[in-house]
C-alpha cells in the first residue's frame, strides 16, 4: 500500500487497486503466440521511458508506480501494452489514465473499424492489423488473410496499447524502437507513428504474397488445359480474402490524413511529416489492392470466356457428327420401309449402290467438318 499512497491524486484508491493488482502479476514477457501471459493476465508489457531510454524498475510493470513517478517528475512516458483485456481488467487502468468510457468499450470489444478520435487529452486510434496465412496449395477454402486489431490510447505521459488476434506482436516494435532512443525520445506520439508504419508495411508484405497467389491462378488460368484443370472456386476464394484485406486497409486512409494534416495536441508537428509518409505507404497498398481486385475480374472472366469456347467446341463436335451419323439414318429409315414397289429393291447392285452413296456423303461430310474446324 505504500506505492498507492505516493499517488493519492491518481483517481480513486480503489480503481488504483485493481491496477496494482493487475500489474503486479504480469510476466517480464512479450508473446505472440499464445499472446496471453502464462499467468492469465492480460498486461504483455509495461515499460518507462526517460529521453527514449528505458527504465529499469524494482519491480517491472509497477503501472502505478511508475505513472505516478512519470507525472511527478514531468519526463518520459510509460508504455502500457495488453492483449484482449477483459472489462475487469481494464476498468482500473481506464480510470487511472482517465480513458473515456466509449474508447474503453471499443478497446475491449474490438471489432472496430480503423479510426482516429480525440477525448480531451487522449488520442484513440484504432489500426486493423493482418496476417498472410501460409499454405501448401490454394484451394477453394483455403485462408490467405487473417486480421486483427490495435488499438492505441496516446496521451502526455503514457501509450496504452491494445491488441486482439493471435498475430501483430509488438514486441520486435518495441525492441526497434528501443535501438533508436533518439526516435522514443520523441515521446508518445513517435510510438503512435511507429506502429502505424509497422501496420502498414505489414500490408505491404501480405500483398505481395497475395499477388504470389494470384500469379499461380494466373498461370493455370491461361495454360494450354486451363478450361478444364482451372477451379473457379480458387479465384472466387482469392476474391473474398482480398475483400476482407480491402475492409482493413482502405478505412485506414481517412484517419492516417487526419494524423497527418490536422493539429492534435499530443502529435507534435514534426510527427506530422512522419504520417504522410506513412499514408504515402498506404495508397500504395490501396492501388495495388484495387490493381489485383481487377486482375482476379479479369482472370475470371477469361476462364469463363475459356470454358465457353471449350463447350461451343463439344457442341460443333457433337453437331458434326450427328450431322455424319444422319446420312446412313435417313437412307437406311427409307429403305427400310419393306413396301413392295420400291425402287432398287430387287435389282442386284440395289445395296452396293446405296452403301456406296452413305460411304460417299458420310465421307464428304467429314472433310467439310474438318476443314471448316468442326472435327
Amino acid at each position: 500500500m505504500s506505492s498507492l499512497r505516493k499517488v493519492g491524486n491518481l483517481r480513486s484508491v480503489r480503481g488504483l487497486q485493481k491496477v496494482a493488482r493487475l500489474t503486479r502479476r504480469s510476466p517480464r514477457v512479450d508473446l505472440s503466440h499464445p499472446a496471453r501471459s502464462p499467468l492469465g493476465s492480460s498486461v504483455v508489457k509495461c515499460v518507462t521511458y526517460r529521453k527514449g531510454v528505458r527504465q529499469t524498475a524494482e519491480r517491472d510493470g509497477d503501472l502505478v508506480e511508475a505513472v505516478a513517478q512519470v507525472r511527478k517528475d514531468d519526463d518520459g512516458f510509460v508504455w502500457l501494452g495488453l492483449h484482449e483485456p477483459t472489462e475487469l481488467e481494464f476498468a482500473g487502468i481506464a480510470e487511472l489514465f482517465g480513458l473515456h468510457p466509449l474508447a474503453v468499450e471499443d478497446a475491449v470489444h474490438a471489432h472496430q473499424r480503423p479510426k482516429v478520435e480525440r477525448y480531451d487529452q487522449t488520442l484513440f486510434a484504432v489500426f486493423k492489423t493482418v496476417c498472410y496465412v501460409e499454405h501448401a496449395e490454394l484451394t477453394a477454402t483455403s485462408e490467405v488473410v487473417d486480421t486483427g486489431e490495435i488499438m492505441v490510447f496516446v496521451g502526455r505521459e503514457f501509450v496504452i496499447t491494445v491488441r486482439h488476434g493471435r498475430h501483430g506482436s509488438l514486441g520486435p516494435l518495441r525492441e526497434q524502437l528501443e535501438s533508436t532512443p533518439e526516435q522514443l525520445a520523441q515521446g508518445p506520439a513517435a510510438v503512435l507513428h511507429a506502429i502505424a508504419d509497422h501496420v502498414v508495411d505489414d500490408y505491404l508484405d501480405v500483398t505481395e504474397a497475395v499477388q504470389a497467389d494470384i500469379d499461380e491462378v494466373e498461370s493455370e488460368v491461361f495454360s494450354s488445359t486451363g478450361a478444364r484443370t482451372a477451379d473457379p472456386g480458387r479465384i472466387y476464394q482469392l476474391k473474398r480474402e482480398l475483400l476482407e484485406l480491402k475492409r482493413a486497409v482502405v478505412p485506414l486512409a481517412r484517419p492516417l490524413q487526419v494524423l497527418a494534416t490536422q493539429p492534435i495536441r499530443v502529435i507534435a508537428p514534426e510527427i506530422q511529416a512522419y504520417f504522410r509518409d506513412v499514408d504515402d505507404h498506404l495508397k500504395r497498398v490501396t492501388e495495388q489492392i484495387a490493381a489485383f481486385d481487377e486482375l482476379l475480374n479479369s482472370i475470371l472472366q477469361a476462364h469463363l470466356a475459356q470454358v465457353t469456347v471449350a463447350q461451343n467446341d463439344a457442341t460443333r463436335k457433337i453437331t458434326a457428327w450427328a450431322a455424319i451419323v444422319a446420312v446412313p439414318t435417313m437412307m437406311c429409315g427409307i429403305y427400310g420401309m419393306n413396301f413392295d414397289h420400291m425402287p432398287e429393291l430387287r435389282w442386284r447392285f440395289g445395296y452396293a449402290l446405296v452403301m456406296g452413296v452413305i460411304a460417299t456423303a458420310c465421307v464428304v461430310l467429314y472433310r467439310g467438318f474438318r476443314r471448316n474446324g468442326w472435327l
